[in-house]
């Protein structure tokens, strides 16, 4: 599924990484655990989270992952955007709870981590 066909899905906005909205995801991981998702293999991978700090960016680029959702309506902080730009990564704003997300995607045909 594209970056695009997503936020269309789950009625958000890309904030950063626009030009990126065609790239494919196959698999979805959600959590607000950054502990969790280090140890958590991706792949191909989106991480759908509410917690909006520059601590996601930072974990979600050490898992090579390069799409974040910040979901409950949180917003990226220019630190995040900046790191994000850094790193090629598409960060979407959606106003939707984890679960809510999850459910959609699932719905529609992406696959959990695990």
């Amino acid at each position: 599924m594209k970056v695009k066909e997503i936020v269309d899905l789950i009625g958000a906005k890309i904030v950063c990484g626009e030009e990126f909205s065609d790239r494919e995801i196959e698999r979805a991981f959600a959590s607000d655990l950054m502990s969790d998702v280090l140890t958590t293999p991706f792949d191909n991978g989106i991480l759908i989270t509410g917690l909006a700090n520059p601590q996601s960016i930072r974990t979600a680029d050490m898992m090579d992952v390069s799409v974040i959702i910040l979901a409950r309506k949180k917003k990226a902080t220019e630190e995040m955007i900046a790191l994000a730009k850094e790193n090629d990564a598409v960060i979407i704003e959606c106003p939707l709870s984890v679960f809510h997300i999850s459910g959609i995607l699932y719905s529609h045909g992406l696959s959990p981590v695990y």
